[in-house]
């Protein structure tokens, strides 16, 4: 789906590890981690939810980032994240650099309308839920001032859009509670050190550690990141200190099966950096050899 968020390339940075050096791909995936991020959230309701990802409606690229499925009408969600929940929930997740712009909110209000229609269903059993890591300020002003719906904060983070036939509510996962809803909330590009911590119990505790594969993956490598990112604009952040937190993190990327995969793309990158690098120092040689030749 096309996104809202700003490219913006990071500095080389330098690193002194070789295990650091082995783990710096740029590339987080936050969709992936969202997926499992929603499925641990409601893991008491594993038995009546389907979770449908990427769900491509047409041979045409539209495309909704989740379909949960509630396969038993009668039973009642009471996470938070779930409450308007009906028979078909469809779910729209930005990543933590990208936000829900007012044009995502008719994107995804029309997909609802297509999916109610490609699968004869009635429109009353959908809802939409979008997924930020911002407060989602300009998309409520317009549902308030522009469609004139009322916009009701249900709890912390969650806020419910009320005036259409479709139950809508917006989510500033940033401002969830650790207690009630630690997976999304921590799936954010800012964490610090005890976040890092606290998921690093969480992830130990899963007893299925494939099923969070995609998710240790994105946290880990945005605080990684995040650490890389201090360390270059402040130099405040020691080796000993990385060392560390790849230490305590080493083992559970290991078990959860992408530690390896990670250090391969960060070889096969590297080498075409070196690649590129060579290519230019080579056109720079023969650029002066003619120079040369030509005086």
């Amino acid at each position: 789906m096309k996104s809202n968020k700003k490219q913006n390339k990071l500095p080389d940075i330098p690193c002194d590890d070789p295990v650091l050096d082995e783990v710096s791909s740029p590339q987080i995936p936050w969709h992936p981690a969202f997926i499992e991020a929603l499925q641990l959230e409601l893991e008491a309701y594993k038995d009546v939810l389907e979770f449908i990802p990427e769900l491509q409606l047409t041979t045409e690229p539209l495309r909704i980032d989740c379909v949960v499925i509630k396969k038993t009408k009668e039973v009642k969600i009471d996470k938070n994240i779930g409450k308007i929940f009906r028979t078909w929930n469809l779910i729209e997740y930005k990543s933590p650099d990208d936000y829900v712009a007012v044009k995502d909110f008719y994107k995804v209000y029309g997909y609802a309308c297509i999916y109610a229609y490609l699968n004869e269903t009635p429109i009353t059993d959908l809802t939409i839920t979008f997924v930020e890591s911002h407060y989602p300020r300009e998309l409520l002003k317009h549902l308030e001032k522009v469609k004139g719906y009322t916009v009701a904060k249900t709890s912390s983070g969650i806020y419910n859009v009320v005036g259409d036939i479709i139950p809508i509510q917006i989510i500033d996962s940033r401002k969830l509670t650790a207690e009630e809803n630690v997976w999304l909330r921590s799936l954010r590009s800012d964490l610090d050190y005890s976040d890092v911590e606290l998921i690093n119990i969480k992830i130990a505790q899963q007893r299925k550690s494939l099923r969070v594969g995609a998710y240790a993956y994105a946290v880990m490598h945005s605080y990684y990141k995040k650490t890389m990112e201090d360390r270059y604009m402040t130099s405040g952040v020691s080796l000993e200190y990385e060392q560390a937190f790849m230490k305590k993190f080493k083992p559970l990327a290991e078990k959860a099966g992408w530690f390896d995969k990670w250090k391969a793309e960060a070889r096969q990158e590297f080498q075409t950096v070196i690649a590129d690098k060579d290519a230019k120092i080579e056109q720079l040689q023969t650029q002066i050899a003619e120079l040369q030749s030509n005086k």
